[in-house]
């Protein structure tokens, strides 16, 4: 990047607001934009003017086709192009982009994973363009970003229950601020997803299969150096580093997306890209788009994107610490304390809200966040354990204790808590410290999940925080709605709930063995593997709690239930067997090799000398190990067998996770142990060194 005009490109390649401000007549602006805020249907003739200027202002970018952009249960993103070639007399062609075109596309619903909703036979879905997501130029391509649902009419993709998780929140969160005066129309949700990652070189990448073929590294003995040094975190950027950051950040920027910090992370070769705030469904598409970008200008540089949540052994996994917030079309941030005493009952009223919807839905929080990849990292010492917790700070937790107590707040202004009445001070942003061992921490005026997976969809988390928040909104307006005495019944719902729902916060070391121990006396769910937590996400309590809020249908959550399980089977079911290649054609190869070079050198060695025996006690070493790694891959593949032909899905996943996994660490142990023992120029793969420090 080379003086770049940052505020010129920003959005360049976005038909944004202001583009549309300018390629639109007045008339047919001012109807999408009614549309894009509130949601209303666009009729065909406004569709059509805006097909015509959206189609325009593309070509001038580049664009030659056109394709409905979406989320499906994939997990990454969808899309088929269509060129604007119409054909015309004499051969000739015109370029076309109707508003049928636009609003609705119909592409094949039953090759993406739908739960068994589609078959072959029934494959027809439709995409329908979502207005409060801005289209964009990618790849010579006008992007639509749409939602994507059967011919039935169930949702098959992520951003259709984001956003009817976020009208849930507008919905039920309204309801409450009417409580307290508060004059506002309207409430989003919004978030700030920072994206972990780790950069290698694409030529030792290209030598390792177990890379290619699952994202992390299957074998690999740990180097002399690790991260143990703590001097990887915010040190000075490696020049080739800095190339591809700033060729990223000026993709990015083209497309509208907010990158605002970068820099090196714990672990070596490892990076972090934060983004601002923005909307939630705007600020999902914008993270599926920054995952996509991300590898392709890493290629650029020779580089390979590693996004797997724990492409190492023996350092950090990569997160995507989901930064929640909601915020009223007034600028008010719900999450924020406030300033006088209306103001803070009023966040005490949201916060009490958040620990009830947390406590409540432990099982759905883990479940959102589930995968094959995320279980390496959870609990790791690295990141947070599989145990929700809410940490709210010092400050925040002398006030919660204050009111559950009955007792005086032990603050500067002291006094008893008068909920209402009496004041809060003021909570500064960042009165509270940074626990980076919780799951789900309060951070001034917002709350960072920092459980999801640095390779996860941000909008199955959000949606789910999303609904739960807007259950337990919906449940208190309920109550209050029908109080005769305001303050005192919410006095008396705010400590009850609190009271109610203690057990949830956690201000200490979650990495401590001592918490788990304490988590299990509390009654905390610890779901350490994922078809745990899926095993309750067909709770009858989480079918009511989404059908009643209009988020999921029960049918749509048997499919994502049936598409995770397959899903993470499937994952393992790749690992193992790339594993056992590996053994076969790589580590085993390898060892052999050397075992042969080092018999022949011992033969000449003995000729001249009886007492060099080094030769042969490493080659006994390595026949042991090569022995026992024959007989542990042999076990795996039997055990691999067993579980790939069971039926039930459940109880499959549950196989690969006890059965399956150790033995798979068992053969990982003895192939490790080998490759200490081979002489360099014998290693079958690149090394955890070559692959951590290569990049300069």
């Amino acid at each position: 990047m080379t003086n770049v005009n940052v505020p010129e490109i920003f959005g360049s390649l976005v038909f944004n607001q202001t583009v549309m401000k300018e390629t639109l007549p007045a008339e047919t602006y001012k109807a999408l934009k009614h549309t894009m805020e509130n949601g209303t249907p666009l009729n065909l003739e406004v569709a059509n003017q805006v097909a015509e200027a959206m189609k325009n202002w593309a070509i001038s970018k580049g664009a030659t086709h056109y394709s409905h952009w979406f989320q499906p249960l994939t997990g990454i993103t969808a899309e088929k192009h269509d060129s604007f070639l119409t054909p015309s007399d004499e051969g000739k062609i015109i370029m076309n982009f109707s508003g049928k075109e636009l609003i609705k596309g119909e592409p094949d619903a039953s090759s993406f994973p739908n739960g068994g909703k589609r078959s072959t036979f029934e494959a027809r879905g439709y995409t329908v363009w979502d207005p409060t997501s801005y289209p964009f130029v990618k790849d010579h391509t006008l992007c639509i970003p749409t939602a994507f649902c059967s011919y039935t009419g169930e949702a098959l993709d992520k951003k259709t229950p984001l956003l009817r998780s976020m009208e849930a929140i507008n919905e039920q969160g309204l309801r409450i601020l009417k409580l307290f005066g508060n004059k506002a129309n309207h409430i989003t949700t919004t978030m700030g997803p920072e994206q972990e990652y780790f950069l290698i070189d694409e030529k030792l990448y290209q030598k390792r299969k177990d890379l290619k073929m699952c994202g992390r590294t299957l074998f690999g003995s740990r180097p002399v150096k690790g991260q143990e040094m703590d001097d990887q975190y915010f040190a000075a950027i490696k020049p080739r580093v800095i190339k591809y950051m700033e060729d990223l950040n000026e993709e990015l920027w083209k497309l509208g997306i907010y990158s605002k910090t970068e820099h090196n992370e714990v672990a070596p070769a490892q990076h972090e890209m934060a983004p601002i705030f923005t909307t939630s469904n705007l600020a999902a598409d914008q993270n599926q788009l920054t995952m996509e970008i991300m590898k392709k200008v890493a290629r650029r540089h020779g580089l390979i994107c590693l996004l797997h949540e724990k492409p190492f052994e023996g350092v950090n996994g990569s997160g995507k610490h989901n930064n929640w917030s909601i915020a009223t079309d007034l600028g008010e941030n719900l999450f924020a304390p406030g300033k006088t005493p209306r103001d803070n009952a009023q966040f005490l009223l949201f916060l009490t809200a958040v620990i009830k919807a947390v406590d409540e839905n432990q099982d759905l929080l883990r479940y959102s966040v589930a995968s094959a990849g995320n279980d390496h990292r959870l609990g790791a010492n690295e990141a947070p354990p599989a145990i929700i917790s809410i940490y709210v700070g010092d400050e925040l937790d002398a006030v919660l204790k204050a009111i559950k107590n009955g007792t005086a707040y032990d603050g500067k202004h002291g006094g008893k808590m008068t909920i209402g009445v009496d004041v809060l001070p003021p909570i500064p942003k960042d009165s509270t410290d940074r626990n980076r061992t919780s799951p789900f921490a309060f951070t001034g005026n917002r709350f960072e999940f920092r459980s999801v997976g640095s390779s996860l969809s941000i909008s199955g988390p959000n949606t789910i925080m999303n609904a739960i928040l807007a259950d337990s909104l919906k449940t208190f307006a309920d109550e209050l709605e029908a109080s005769k005495d305001f303050d005192k019944d919410l006095q008396k719902l705010i400590k009850r709930e609190i009271t109610a729902h203690w057990r949830i916060l956690f201000n200490g070391n979650g990495y401590g063995q001592e918490w788990i121990e304490e988590a299990e006396r509390r009654g905390l769910k610890n779901y350490r593997t994922t078809p745990k937590a899926i095993e309750h996400y067909l709770d009858q309590k989480n079918i009511d709690l989404f059908t009643r809020l209009g988020i999921y249908t029960a049918e749509e959550m048997k499919s994502h239930y049936d598409i995770k399980l397959e899903k993470y089977c499937q994952v393992i079911n790749i690992e193992a067997n790339t594993m056992l290649e590996m053994v076969h054609k790589d580590i085993m190869p390898a060892a052999f090799k050397y075992m042969n070079v080092l018999a022949d050198t011992e033969f000449k060695m003995q000729r001249v000398c009886t007492m060099c025996d080094a030769g042969l006690k490493l080659m006994e070493k390595l026949n042991t190990l090569v022995n026992d790694l024959s007989n542990k891959a042999d076990e795996l593949s039997k055990k691999h067998e067993e579980t790939r032909a069971i039926g039930d899905l459940m109880k499959k996943a549950h196989a690969y996770a006890k059965v399956v996994l150790p033995a798979m660490e068992e053969v990982r142990s003895i192939a490790d142990q080998i490759e200490d023992l081979l002489g360099e120029e014998y290693m079958p793969y690149p090394s955890y060194e070559n692959l951590l420090y290569s990049v300069q």
